[in-house]
């Protein structure tokens, strides 16, 4: 039967509102969350950075938007670039993000320089911690099982000589030439490293999560570089009354 129903104004919210009937997990989400909590934290941390916009330019992305992306990111174990791209294919990720049809949508470099900054300034973790005990307090989080898992996160392959490889690996800073070089510098990446797993091979970083179970939802989170090793001993514990972190709780049996 050919759909000869015509465009109509509330298309958007009855679409809205199937995606809810339908259950929608990031609603959950924010049901059982203020995200306000979080901006106290993430604008301290960026406190010295905020530029004047009287003098012009573009303003920034809303952080604590980025921040609700990186959970998107999390939960359904995207790449930056396919992050970028769910957003702005996916009703619900900008409903979840208050964003609308027309709004711009960050790209997927601004979200690897805004976890970044976040690690780099080690409020990452701090974020994660008060966004667990938040859905920990509200009952959401089982605790009844874990589960562990790593993806790769690509990065855009670099074309560097053998000589420059060896020096970052060895080194883990970028070769003298290329400081005298910024614009070069700047589109290098020293960190990221190369990995092989069921005869493919990848460059860039890894994703470890543990994450309840029974929800699905992201308890703990790493960003290592690819070559490090789906199991990490000293950050992932587990114990089958609850979680464990670098093994504060006795009794607990480690993953590997």
């Amino acid at each position: 039967m050919k759909n000869i129903n015509p465009l109509g104004l509330f298309d958007d919210h009855f679409l809205l509102e199937t995606l809810s009937k339908l259950g929608d997990p990031l609603q959950k989400l924010n049901k059982y969350i203020d995200w306000k909590i979080f901006e106290s934290p993430i604008n301290e941390a960026f406190k010295n950075e905020d530029r004047d916009l009287s003098k012009g330019g573009r303003p920034p992305f809303n952080r604590l938007v980025l921040f609700k992306a990186l959970i998107i990111q999390s939960l359904y174990n995207l790449s930056d670039d396919q992050l970028e791209f769910q957003i702005v294919d996916r009703a619900s990720f900008k409903r979840f993000l208050g964003l609308k049809k027309s709004d711009k949508v960050p790209d997927s470099k601004t979200f690897w320089l805004f976890r970044e900054q976040l690690i780099e300034k080690e409020v990452i973790l701090g974020l994660f911690k008060i966004f667990n005990e938040t859905l920990d307090a509200a009952g959401v989080l089982s605790n009844q099982g874990k589960m562990v898992d790593a993806s790769f996160v690509e990065a855009p392959r670099q074309r560097n000589t053998r000589e420059e490889n060896k020096h970052i690996k060895e080194t883990g800073t970028a070769p003298e030439e290329w400081k005298v070089k910024p614009h070069k510098l700047a589109q290098k990446d020293i960190d990221a490293r190369w990995t092989k797993k069921n005869n493919n091979t990848f460059y860039g970083y890894k994703n470890h999560v543990k994450a309840d179970t029974k929800t699905k939802l992201i308890e703990e989170f790493i960003v290592t570089d690819a070559s490090v090793h789906d199991c990490l001993r000293r950050y992932f514990v587990v114990a089958s009354y609850g979680t464990i972190t670098n093994g504060e709780r006795r009794g607990t049996t480690a993953l590997c």
